[in-house]
């Protein structure tokens, strides 16, 4: 969006969630975790709609839809790009 104020990272973050929702839908196999990642995904995306999402939540989307759908190769390009998202927004605090 040339000319917008919208935060890159957002875009960035929107852009990947897409990708990765559109690869799950056209998957044709079935795996247990489908509907956590497709939960999970759906979440991120109204997130990325905020314009600010919230660090914590966005790292725990990424966990679940990793560990939903890390073992299902094909989607591996689309989940790397959900995690290069998600880092754009900096590293967790630390405790």
């Amino acid at each position: 969006m040339t000319g917008s104020n919208e935060d890159p990272r957002v875009a960035e973050l929107r852009t990947a969630v897409s990708r990765l929702r559109r690869e799950l839908a056209a998957h044709p196999a079935e795996f247990p975790d489908r509907g956590i990642a497709e939960d999970e995904l759906a979440a991120l995306a109204a997130m990325a709609v905020t314009g600010m999402p919230e660090v914590p939540r966005l790292r725990r989307s990424l966990l679940l839809i990793a560990g939903s759908i890390g073992s299902v190769s094909a989607l591996a390009a689309g989940l790397a790009g959900v995690r290069s998202a998600v880092e754009l927004f900096g590293e967790p605090p630390r405790r």
